[in-house]
C-alpha cells in the first residue's frame, strides 16, 4: 500500500529552501541536490529514462530525446525520485493497452514527481485564481512544461471545489483524481465501470466524434445514491482515434450536499488503482510501451 501522503511530504522536505523560480526552464536544482548529471540520449519507443549510480556515489539520470519536452521533465524528475526514495526501479514494460497494475515503486516515483513538477504553494495559488476548467488547465499546463492529464489531476486534487478529473479508455472509467471537499462528501467515482449513460462523456463516445464541451449534468449520473436536486458541471473531451475521454466534474462551493452522503450502493469503489499508465497524464496514444 502506497502511502502517497509520505511521499508527497518526503518530496516538500527535499525541495524545501531550494530556489525554484526556474524550474519550468532547468532542473538543474533538484539533479544537483542529488548528485546526478541529466543527459538525454535516443532510445526505444516506450522507453522514457534510467539512472545509472558510480561507486563514487554520483549519478546520471538518463532521459528519452524523442519524447516531448514535457515527459523528459517528468522522467528526469521520477528518476529523482528513486534516488531520494532509495526505491529500486521495476522497468518492465508493460503494452500500452494494458492496465495491469503497476509496480508499487514506481507508482511512488510518479507521485513525488509531480510534487516537484507542481510544487503545491504556487501551484495551489494558481489553482485558487479560477473556477477548474479545461482552460486554466491549459494554461497551469504551460506554465509548469507538464502534461494535461498530469495538470488536471493535480488541479482536481488541489482545488477547493468539490471536484474531480476522471480519465476512461474506451468505455470503462480507469482513473479519477478527487479534491478534498468531494472525498469529504463521500463522493466516489467507480472504478471499472462503464462511462455512464447522462454525462457528457457518454455522449461524446456515442457520437465518436473528436470533441469537447461542457454541460450541467444530473449529480445521480456521476455520484450515486446522492439526495437529488443537486446539478455538478462536467467538462469532457473525447478523442475516437484513440478510445481516450477525459472528464473534469465539479459543484459550486455552495452547489453541493452540506453533510456527507453516508449510503453508497455500488461495487467496491477504488481510486488510483495503478491502472493509469503514469501520474504524468502520458496517455496510451502518445507511445507504445511503458518503460522508464
Amino acid at each position: 500500500m502506497i502511502d502517497e501522503l509520505a511521499i508527497r511530504l518526503k518530496a516538500r522536505q527535499f525541495m524545501a529552501g531550494l530556489d525554484l523560480s526556474n524550474i519550468d526552464k532547468d532542473l538543474t536544482v533538484y539533479t544537483r541536490k542529488v548528485n546526478a548529471k541529466l543527459t538525454t540520449e535516443e532510445m526505444s519507443p516506450g522507453e522514457s529514462g534510467y539512472t545509472l549510480t558510480r561507486r563514487d556515489g554520483k549519478s546520471s539520470i538518463v532521459v528519452n530525446e524523442l519524447e516531448r519536452r514535457e515527459r523528459q521533465r517528468f522522467s528526469a524528475c521520477h528518476e529523482v525520485g528513486h534516488l531520494v526514495l532509495a526505491l529500486a526501479s521495476n522497468h518492465q514494460e508493460t503494452p500500452a493497452w494494458s492496465y495491469a497494475k503497476r509496480d508499487d515503486n514506481e507508482i511512488a516515483c510518479d507521485i513525488f514527481a509531480s510534487e516537484l513538477l507542481m510544487p503545491f504553494d504556487a501551484f495551489k495559488r494558481d489553482v485558487d485564481q479560477d473556477q477548474p476548467s479545461f482552460e486554466l488547465i491549459e494554461r497551469l499546463r504551460s506554465k509548469y512544461v507538464v502534461s494535461f492529464a498530469a495538470c488536471a489531476s493535480r488541479l482536481a486534487a488541489v482545488t477547493d471545489y468539490p471536484c474531480a478529473f476522471v480519465f476512461m479508455n474506451a468505455t470503462v472509467v480507469r482513473y479519477a483524481s478527487r479534491s478534498k471537499a468531494l472525498r469529504d462528501l463521500n463522493a466516489w467515482v467507480e472504478m471499472r465501470s462503464p462511462i455512464p449513460p447522462g454525462s457528457v462523456a457518454h455522449r461524446l463516445v456515442q457520437e465518436g466524434e473528436w470533441s469537447g464541451e461542457d454541460s450541467r449534468v444530473a449529480q445521480d449520473v456521476w455520484f450515486r445514491d446522492w439526495p437529488n436536486g443537486y446539478d455538478l458541471t462536467e467538462m469532457a473531451k473525447h478523442y475516437p482515434t484513440f478510445e481516450e475521454t477525459f472528464s473534469l466534474l465539479w459543484f459550486e462551493p455552495d452547489g453541493g450536499p452540506d453533510e456527507p452522503v453516508k449510503v453508497w450502493s455500488g461495487s467496491v469503489a477504488q481510486e488510483d488503482d495503478g491502472g493509469l499508465q503514469e501520474l504524468d497524464g502520458v496517455l496510451s496514444f502518445q507511445k507504445k510501451t511503458k518503460k522508464r
